[in-house]
């Protein structure tokens, strides 16, 4: 296994640990964050999806999939050692076959459709007592799920249903039960105050990614410096002049930049002290990545650290996967990177365009508008939503390996080796 480090170089390592084995014939995992109030990842839940046909109708298939990959590789490879809420079928619930999970990171999900009889009343009274969690998830107060209740940790609950009149119902079937409850499908920065107004604890779905604009629609005083770094380090080459005295005015700034650079990640062999100096060993291209995620790191401040940590998994993806669109692999990196930049500032990204000298291509692509150069970012925020029909269209447009491109999502997952170095 030779993950891409945050350098954009590769690093072999030999162990007799079979969770260091490569992956193999992965399918579609998608996974999706589910936040505390803090803004902090308490969970990851994991879905796995067989490729599918067209006319591109996914359901889950071959059930035991994902429990052998998570088994064999572990837990720990795709939630970055945060717990794994697991979407179970009937199945996968009643006919044993978990015991090879580790259950203190796992936490069971069982399917909205599945009836409260015996069999499965059962089989979750035997989960919790190996030590499992379990959560009822598109939790309904009008279905029959009483006898469900106390066994359960977590009950998931449609955002939508937090803001209409059915709350006081799911309140009154819900009050003197242990389960916690998890927002669902939140979306919308209004959704997630809402739910939180309501004493919810853990949030799941996309609010940190979308924008809450700041009424301007420009960017902010105090980022315009981070902004004008930015542009300076999108040149081709670097005007070291300008460059330097931009970076080495933000104090902040300069200490990401070398500690990322002083990290064992570059493995480079003296140790760095100014901006200079790391430009100059490290070269145009590895510098640019470093500073941009030393920059990002600083915009995102005050928001989900999540945020970051999504728009590094969409840069390794979509620089890693650039071979097979025949595409620049640093300019895909920019690319993953820069996407989740309206979040960050507030503000539309065709509010930010202007202030980036990029090809027009790469322009085009962070508008939103379909093309090859946006292929790769297209596929993985599909997945990042578990709509698997839209990765398979993709792949078919474009003419890309799916195989290939699912098992680079994963490795994409499993490379944490920025984590601590982001704060």
């Amino acid at each position: 296994m030779s993950p891409l480090d945050i350098c954009g170089s590769a690093s072999t390592q030999v162990r007799d640990d079979p969770s260091t084995a490569p992956l193999e014939s992965p399918g579609y995992l998608a996974r999706q964050p589910i936040l505390d109030r803090r803004g902090t990842v308490f969970a990851y839940e994991l879905h796995f999806h067989g490729p599918v046909q067209p006319p591109f109708e996914p359901g889950l298939t071959s059930p035991f999939a994902l429990i052998d990959a998570l088994a064999v590789y572990g837990v720990e490879r795709f939630t970055a050692r945060s717990r794994a809420f697991l979407s179970c079928s009937m199945e996968m619930l009643t006919d044993g076959g978990l015991e090879g999970l580790p259950p203190a990171r796992t936490v069971l999900e069982i399917p909205s459709s599945s009836e409260p009889i015996p069999k499965l009343i059962c089989a979750c009274r035997n989960l919790r007592a190996a030590g499992f969690q379990l959560a009822l998830v598109n939790f309904d107060s009008t279905r029959a799920t009483d006898d469900m209740l106390p066994i359960v940790d977590y009950v998931k609950v449609d955002a939508r249903v937090l803001e209409g009149p059915e709350w006081d119902l799911v309140c009154r079937k819900l009050f003197g039960n242990r389960a916690v409850v998890i927002a669902d499908k939140v979306h919308t920065h209004d959704a997630y105050r809402h739910a939180r107004s309501l004493g919810v604890r853990y949030f799941q779905g996309f609010y940190f990614c979308n924008p809450e604009l700041i009424p301007s629609s420009r960017i902010p005083v105090h980022r315009t410096q981070q902004v004008q770094i930015l542009r300076q380090l999108f040149r081709d080459p670097l005007d070291l002049k300008t460059l330097c005295p931009l970076v080495m005015a933000d104090p902040s700034l300069v200490y990401r930049v070398l500690r990322f650079v002083n990290s064992p990640l570059c493995a480079i062999h003296e140790t760095v002290s100014s901006i200079e100096s790391a430009l100059m060993i490290l070269g145009d291209k590895t510098f640019r990545r470093i500073a941009t995620l030393a920059i990002q790191c600083g915009l995102s401040e005050g928001q989900p650290p999540e945020l970051l940590n999504m728009a590094l998994i969409r840069a390794r993806f979509c620089s890693t996967a650039a071979s097979l669109c025949a595409l620049n692999p640093d300019e895909q990196y920019l690319l993953g990177m820069l996407s989740l930049l309206p979040p960050m500032l507030g503000i539309p990204m065709q509010s930010i365009l202007p202030q980036l000298p990029l090809r027009h291509e790469m322009l085009n692509a962070l508008s939103g508008n379909p093309s090859r150069e946006r292929a790769l970012l297209s596929w993985i925020e599909c997945l990042e939503e578990n709509r698997i029909a839209g990765c398979e269209q993709i792949a078919v447009d474009y003419k890309l390996d799916r195989d290939k491109l699912a098992e680079l999502y994963w490795k994409a997952l499993e490379d944490d080796s920025h984590a601590g170095l982001i704060d």
